[in-house]
């Protein structure tokens, strides 16, 4: 068996204690950014040049159509999210960028 201790909680649980935020209040923006220099698992900080040389990803633009499915397609993409035209478009996007790769 491990000897690491394993906590259990439940909704039933009470609720843990409230941050004391007022501490972290006092905190000027080079105290942050010494505490974060000092911890090895932080990733690093952003600078002025990565913000310059950053491009904006926007999302292809998208178009409304009718289209006609087998009602026991839908119904499967309808129970598996609530955001089933998404999903549907992802999977004919999937599908469209093979045959593109194939045709290559």
């Amino acid at each position: 068996m491990s000897e690491e201790r394993i906590t259990r909680r439940s909704l039933a649980s009470p609720k843990t204690k409230e941050s004391d935020w007022s501490r972290f209040d006092v905190l000027t923006d080079a105290d942050i950014e010494d505490a974060v220099t000092a911890d090895l698992d932080a990733a690093p900080l952003a600078d002025e040049a990565w913000f310059a040389q950053a491009a904006i990803v926007e999302p292809p633009l998208k178009e409304a159509v009718s289209i006609r499915l087998d009602k026991d397609v839908l119904a499967f993409f309808k129970t598996t999210s609530t955001r089933y035209q998404t999903r549907i478009n992802a999977v004919l996007r999937a599908y469209m960028e093979s045959e593109l790769r194939s045709k290559r």
